[in-house]
């Protein structure tokens, strides 16, 4: 008895990747502040892996509730929290650009790929 595979669109697909992959950079991020000892005096320097780890935590959670119409709203929620961080190191700016931008692609163009599947799969089957 095998249980089918729920069908992904290619705008989850791609979102789930770049949230992955971003997770990755963010606790390194993490890492990078607290090695830099970048959070303001009179905070412990071990916030800076406690913030990075718990925000890589919350990109791969926001992976699997993708499919839902809030998902994506989290992903973007996400990203303007990586986007903060570089008030504490300039180069989680560059970090925050490259992600969003990856994405803002993977959300729009995979909607468009999905809506283009969709409209195919539907002449596909009225013209049967």
């Amino acid at each position: 008895m095998t249980r089918e595979r729920r069908v992904r669109g290619a705008r989850e697909s791609l979102a789930a990747v770049v949230l992955g992959f971003e997770s990755i950079i963010v606790f390194l991020g993490g890492l990078v502040v607290f090695g830099l000892d970048a959070l303001p005096d009179g905070v412990a320097d071990w916030w800076g892996i406690v913030g990075g780890a718990v925000l890589a935590l919350a990109m791969l959670l926001t992976v699997g509730v993708l499919r839902r119409p809030w998902g994506i709203g989290l992903g973007w929620a996400l990203q303007l929290i990586v986007a903060l961080g570089a008030f504490l190191v300039p180069a989680l700016g560059v970090v925050a650009l490259v992600f969003g931008a990856m994405y803002a692609y993977a959300t729009i163009k995979g909607g468009e790929l999905d809506r283009r599947n969709a409209a195919r799969a539907a002449d596909a089957t009225n013209g049967e």
